[in-house]
This record gives C-alpha cells, structure tokens and sequence, in this order.
C-alpha cells in the first residue's frame, strides 16, 4: 500500500514528494495539473513586504516576529525562524544537487532586489543563478535586450523605470531570426529552439550591441534542457555579465524548476505522479481517511493509502471553491476555513490594499504537527496533513511569501508526518 498520497503538484505537492521518497516512503503525488509554479518568476520568495507596508523588506528572517505578531495564524509561527531556514537551505542544496543551482544575496539573512517585467525593484530571497546578475546592488549600468516580435517582453519599458529609480539603463532590440525563423511563438516555444541555437550569431549581435562595463538583461528564454551550458556560453563569449529577466507568464524559469523536480520525483526516486486526477471525495472511518476518489468518465476511482497530504493551493490554486453569495469551502475534506463567509467581507475597498484582502488570507487551520484542525481545535483525522498556501492567515501574494510558506510547510509537514505512527 501506498504509504503516502499527496493531492497536489505544485511546489509544496512536489518538494514533499521528493523529501517523503528520500526517507524511504512509498509515496504517490495524484493532481489535476503541475500547479502554479510555471506562471511565477522561478524565484523563492520568503517574506518581500510586511502587511500594511509599502517598503519592501530587507531581511526575511528579522521581520519574522513582527509578521507573527499581526498575524499569529501564520504557517510562519508554526515553522518558526529555525524552521524556514532549515527548509531554505535544503531546498537549495536540493536544486544545487539536480543542476538548477539557486543563489542569495552576499549576506544571507537579507533579501535580493531583482529588476521586475516592469522595471521595479522585486525583493526575493533566492533567485535562479541566471538572475543573480540583475542584482539592483551591484554597480554595473543595465543593457536590457528585447526581440523583435517578441511579446511578453518590453526592454524599453524596463529601461525607462530603471532609470528613473536612478540606475543607469538603455534598451536595445536584435532580430527574432537569431533564434527562430516561427513567425507564432511563445517564450516557452524560443528556450526550446535556443536548446539547438547556434550561440555564437546571438554572442556576436550582443557584443555589438554592448558598451564595456554593462551587464546585459535578456528575457528569460535561455534554454530549457541545456539551460546552464547556455547561459556559460554566452557569458564567455560575449565578456559580460549576462542575466534574465523574468516575462509575462508562461514562466520559463518556473517550468525549469518544475521539470527538474517532477523527473528527479519520478525518475531517479521511482515515485508515483498522475495527472489529469482531480480528487473530489474521500471516505473516513474511526477518525482516519481510508480512500479519496478521483473523478473517472464512468465513476470515481478510489485511492487508498495509510497518510495523506493536502497540497492543493487553496483558492488561487483550485484548492477552494465559492459561490456569489459569499460561501468558501475546501473542495475534497470540506475542512473548515477562515475566510469570510459573506461576499461583501471578502475583499478591501482599495483594490491595491497594502495589507491584502481577506479572502486571500482565509484557509485551512492547522496544528503545529500541521494536521488540519476541526472548529473545535481538533485534529479533523489522524492521518491528514496539510502544506503550502492553502493555509490559513497567510496572504503569499501581498507578502510575498508565496514559495516560502510552500518550501517550508513542505518540509514540516513531512517530517511530522513521518514521525506520526499512523
């Protein structure tokens, strides 16, 4: 028998997977799809701003105590400061181990500032190495370079807003033809076709483009497979700095980390990952989850294990359902939520609110071994757990926390349950 199931395929679904197959659990991911990771910037954001607070901030890990403070729901309080460096550290000692290797800034308590789509300043706490060098610390003036036909990416628009924050920035545009003669194409489309590139055409247009001391912005499509050989290339060719700038989504450096972590789940642990499985119902007897089904063409197919996680990302991620009149539920347990029950509760008369809204905040409750809680204060069963962004008092997008509070329920939630005897 299975010994654990996850519902769920997005970061926190994925990285539970990895870390329950590494302690020897027979483990099995079922999901609709691969989750939101391939929309965002491929970057791990811990903690950007403080709720009701427009300056970003500068150490996660110093304003952990203020954020538990106004909200002492947060995932945050569970892990504690220990525990999301703990899951920080082992993720990138995971991503340097499968060739996707993830940097910080020079001092590690601290926040990067990276150049947003737009031109602002984005704090994330790691970053993808191809992004390292975009670092609104270092000195070098910015040369960022677009395509021509390529949407999703406007190198002037970034210039314009650099240079109005006071970096020193211009925007040049090269033929599409460097890359690909398609005339329809996404990013996703033009890292396929740079994984077969010839390098050196692109190389030499950017060093004519170029000024001595600049480091050069480009949009993320440096190559899905071959990625990091790309990026080496260039760099040595051209003599410069060269870093990438996340697009519109889709994410190219999101569907990097994605497809490293699916294969190394897959592959190289022999784990189980069904797509295209929604789980709609579940059965319990005695306080335990016995079996959760799947919608089938015929009937719902039944899935039995001795522990489950809930991964399913909440109402950003499918996670929750509502309907007009205000009503929030979780989709497969109906487990409790926090979220405000009435519509005219769920959102702040400031669409662009600094302290978020409070239907994204609303959640599922959990204990500190991070099995859900009944309204009671009870575990709702023995063997549940729960991780990632379905979780209550957290509102990862105003806070930028999102793949924070992922990474480090993930790895909380694991070892909790590993410990349970269920």
């Amino acid at each position: 028998m299975t010994d654990l199931l996850i519902i769920g395929a997005g970061l926190s679904g994925l990285l539970a997977g990895v870390w329950a197959r590494r302690q020897g659990l027979r483990t099995r991911i079922a999901a609709t799809g691969l989750g939101a990771t391939h929309w965002h910037a491929g970057t791990i954001d811990a903690l950007g701003y403080l709720p009701g607070e427009d300056a970003p901030v500068r150490s996660p890990f110093a304003a952990l105590t203020r954020l538990t403070a106004a909200r002492p729901g947060h995932p945050y309080a569970l892990t504690g400061e220990a525990g999301l460096r703990e899951a920080l550290a082992a993720f990138r000692a995971l991503l340097d181990e499968l060739g996707l290797p993830y940097g910080g800034a020079a001092n590690p308590d601290e926040n990067l500032l990276l150049p947003s789509p737009a031109g602002a300043p984005r704090p994330v706490y790691l970053a993808p190495a191809a992004q390292l060098a975009g670092d609104m610390s270092r000195p070098e003036p910015y040369l960022l370079v677009g395509f021509q036909a390529l949407r999703d990416f406007y190198p002037t628009v970034i210039a314009e807003n650099l240079t109005k924050l006071g970096f020193r920035s211009r925007a040049e545009f090269l033929p599409i033809e460097l890359i690909t003669d398609r005339r329809d194409f996404s990013t996703i489309d033009l890292a396929r076709a740079m994984d077969s590139a010839d390098l050196s055409r692109l190389a030499n247009a950017l060093k004519r483009v170029a000024a001595p001391g600049e480091r050069i912005g480009l949009p993320a499509i440096l190559g899905l497979r071959r990625h990091g050989q790309i990026i080496a290339a260039l760099r040595e060719a051209v003599g410069a700095p060269i870093f990438e700038i996340p697009t519109l989504p889709p994410s190219v450096p999101g569907l990097r980390l994605t497809t490293v972590l699916r294969e190394h789940f897959e592959r190289d642990l022999h784990g189980r990952l069904d797509l295209g499985m929604t789980v709609i119902d579940f059965r319990a007897e005695a306080g335990r989850v016995t079996w959760v089904a799947s919608r089938a063409s015929a009937r719902p197919v039944r899935h039995r294990a001795r522990r489950f996680l809930l991964a399913t990302g909440g109402i950003l991620g499918g996670g929750f359902h509502s309907e007009p009149r205000g009503r929030v539920w979780e989709t497969i347990f109906d487990l409790p939520l926090t979220a405000p029950q009435k519509r005219s509760r769920w959102f702040r008369p400031d669409f662009l609110a600094p302290e978020g809204h409070p239907v994204f905040r609303g959640g599922v409750r959990v204990g500190p071994d991070f099995r859900p809680l009944t309204l009671a204060g009870e575990p709702a069963f023995e063997n549940l757990w729960a991780a990632g962004n379905l979780l209550a008092d957290s509102d990862p997008i105003s806070e930028r926390s999102l793949e924070g509070v992922a990474i480090a329920t993930a790895l909380a939630a694991v070892t909790s349950l590993i410990k349970t005897d269920v």
